[in-house]
């Protein structure tokens, strides 16, 4: 009998360890007991201990998920960059071989070197990512490589002691419960609460060394994208050498040949004359509107003045007519009112007659031009509407609005374009972003105004009230 009862001892253990053979209907409490109360207390002690581990770990993994977003958010960054990048150095080989006009591939040039120069640093910024991430998964690795360590010592004392016959051991504890009179169902709970702790401890285990698995995976990953991008940083830090070492050469051929000075200044000149043609457009445009706005107003003061007169016969035919005032024409003239700085930078190029700094050339300016840096918001300078949205030569792509009285501010060089034509837009309101679009010396905001047909110097109108 007493053999019997050492092998049902012995089965029950293993099944329970191992998982087997008992339904979890039997986790459900049973009614109390005086007997049973100790096992259940000391299950109890454990619960608080496997909450805080279980906060820790999803801590963690919180931390680990926040870091590989970021990472991927990186790469996704970088996959548009190397595209813009790639459809830039195409354009650029296009015009080496199809001889473009000089300040257009000057400009070309310039684009590709400030793309590069912010691929590289969009690369660094990469790498240090990266370099965090294997740092802190190595330090992941080795805390759980430690944990793992004291499991393992853990178990295999647990092992030893279970085996080990003592007044108050669990074996006995077992057997006394597998042996004694009384319902199979609150013996076999029983056996199972004791054990529950050492399937937590096996599960914990499993669990420890599967995240261990997988942080050596991730690390792997990590370091494999660390190696490709530091080639690609090094390669492309070369190759801005070479394009540095390309435009110096090209800008000191501008400046000593002539015949190549010419050509840069009729495309120069050219330029000037497209700028002052739209603006030109423009203000005809206005002066329609104008027109035909009287025409409507004329005609419906005549309406009135026919219904009018049918109303009042009785009034003598001969009384003197009233003279109709003609409509004043409204002249341009400078916008009344709060004005704004369209963007924060240094003042690169005045308006008026003075030396080109790419050209080495004297070349008169239609209005100024802002050293930026990319990001820079660009606002408008003043109220009114915004009239044109395109891409203006020597301008790239520009935005112009009207302002009352018909003045008209010019936003040359950007990046992105926030605002549609027709829109209405307030004083110092964010119209778009700064860029290098057809600049030939970096990032820059060029600002243009114009009274009328006739520019004026943008930074003087800025301080009218």
């Amino acid at each position: 009998m007493a053999n019997r009862n050492n092998m049902r001892l012995l089965f029950l253990i293993v099944c329970l360890v191992l998982g087997f053979g008992f339904s979890d209907s039997y986790a459900k409490a049973p009614a109390k007991s005086g007997k049973s109360s100790k096992p259940a207390a000391a299950s109890s002690k454990a619960a608080p201990k496997t909450a805080a581990k279980s906060s820790a770990k999803s801590k963690t993994s919180a931390a680990t998920k926040k870091t590989d977003a970021q990472i991927s958010e990186q790469k996704n960054a970088l996959k548009k960059l190397e595209s813009d990048l790639a459809k830039k150095r195409q354009e650029l080989a296009l015009l080496e071989t199809e001889e473009k006009g000089v300040l257009n591939t000057i400009s070309v040039l310039d684009q590709n070197l400030n793309q590069t120069r912010t691929y590289i640093s969009e690369l660094s910024k990469s790498e240090g990512m990266l370099e965090l991430a294997i740092v802190q998964l190595s330090a992941d690795i080795d805390s759980l490589d430690r944990k793992i360590e004291v499991r393992k010592a853990a178990m295999k004392k647990r092992i030893r002691n279970l085996y080990v016959v003592g007044r108050n051991s669990e074996a006995r504890v077992l057997y006394s419960l597998l042996t004694q009179e009384g319902n199979p169902d609150r013996q076999v709970y029983w056996v199972h609460h004791i054990l529950n702790q050492d399937r937590q401890e096996i599960e914990m285990l499993q669990q420890l060394v599967q995240e261990r698995d997988e942080k050596k995976q991730l690390e792997s990953s990590h370091l494999s994208d660390l190696k490709l991008l530091r080639t690609k940083k090094a390669a492309e830090e070369k190759g801005l050498v070479s394009q540095m070492s390309g435009q110096e050469k090209m800008l000191l051929n501008l400046k000593h040949d002539q015949n190549m000075q010419r050509r840069a200044l009729k495309e120069f000149e050219q330029n000037q004359k497209t700028m002052l043609a739209l603006i030109k457009k423009l203000e005809e445009r206005r002066k329609k509107e104008i027109e035909q706005a009287k025409k409507e107003e004329a005609a419906r003061k005549a309406r009135e003045k026919a219904e009018k007169s049918k109303k009042d016969k009785k009034k003598d035919s001969k009384a003197p007519s009233k003279t109709v005032e003609k409509p004043k024409v409204v002249v341009a003239e400078s916008v009344k009112g709060p004005k704004c700085m369209p963007m924060k930078g240094e003042i690169i190029s005045n308006y008026g007659l003075q030396e080109h700094p790419v050209l080495h050339i004297m070349t008169r300016n239609l209005g100024v031009e802002i050293r930026g840096k990319r990001g820079d918001a660009v606002r408008s300078a003043a109220a009114g509407t915004v009239v044109m949205v395109s891409e203006i030569d020597g301008r790239g792509p520009s935005v112009i609005i009207e302002h009352a009285g018909g003045t008209y501010s010019v936003y040359g060089h950007l990046k992105s374009i926030r605002v549609q034509e027709g829109k209405e837009v307030r004083n110092c309101e964010e119209i778009g972003e700064v860029g290098d679009v057809a600049s030939l010396n970096g990032i820059k905001l060029y600002f243009q105004v114009s009274e009328g047909t006739q520019t004026v110097d943008p930074l003087q109108w800025l301080k009218t009230k």
